[in-house]
């Protein structure tokens, strides 16, 4: 109960700060974003919220977990390629381990046996691929229906899409349900973060929008990005070469 306190509490500190700012350069579309925010956000409130809550209510932890391993099962193979396009193949080789752990052993990945096998799960996508290859961020959008993105890692969900081996599940209304169930899945996840947001942030969007440029940016470079530069160190650098030597 303190540490949620204390979460909620450093939640509204952070956003009241953010909500003062000015306009952020990496957000040239924001009128067009927070347009699509609202969007978003009133069928997360109607749709994705309440549906979220009754799976979370009405379907057991432990059947959840299976759930949860049943997908990430799926995901690690292809995060598995994207650490081998990174160049950190030990990762890689440790994914497709759990693939094959988890498929055979652990019965297509409803038990997680790899995990408790010392292979750790990682987190890699394509917009981090691209990241690592030395593609900018791009402009901050926000996608209908997928939330907070930015031009590169729109460009890599497209593929990320494309590539999910949910796509070839035939007949339709199977695979229809599968991503159905995955985004239950995914938004039950986030549930009490959503309801701290609620509570402490003052302006959602700014915060949200924040956190996930802060987040993508730590995840490109595995936890360790580089300082970025205050946009006065630019100016003052400008001013030093302006100077002419006495």
């Amino acid at each position: 109960m303190t540490a949620r306190i204390a979460a909620a509490a450093l939640v509204a500190v952070l956003a009241g700060c953010a909500s003062t700012a000015q306009r952020d350069p990496r957000d040239p579309f924001e009128p067009l974003n927070r347009g699509i925010y609202r969007f978003n956000d009133k069928v997360d409130v109607a749709i994705a919220q309440p549906v979220a809550r009754t799976y979370r209510r009405a379907v057991p932890g432990e059947i959840r977990d299976r759930v949860r391993n049943f997908f990430g099962n799926i995901g690690d193979f292809f995060i598995g390629v994207n650490n081998f396009l990174q160049g950190k193949f030990e990762d890689g080789v440790s994914d497709w381990a759990r693939v094959a752990f988890n498929t055979t052993v652990g019965l297509l990945g409803i038990h997680d046996v790899a995990t408790d096998m010392g292979y750790e799960k990682h987190n890699e996508d394509f917009g981090q691929t691209f990241g690592r290859w030395g593609a900018g961020p791009g402009p901050y959008l926000v996608l209908p229906l997928l939330g907070s993105s930015d031009l590169r890692d729109g460009i890599g969900t497209g593929i990320d899409v494309y590539t999910d081996p949910l796509g070839e599940v035939r007949p339709y209304h199977l695979q229809y349900g599968l991503w159905a169930v995955r985004f239950t899945q995914l938004r039950a996840d986030l549930l009490d973060a959503s309801r701290i947001l609620e509570e402490a942030a003052l302006d959602k969007y700014v915060f949200q929008r924040d956190a996930y440029l802060q987040r993508r940016r730590s995840l490109v470079y595995d936890g360790h990005p580089p300082r970025e530069k205050e946009p006065d160190e630019d100016k003052g650098a400008d001013d030093d070469k302006d100077k002419k030597p006495r």
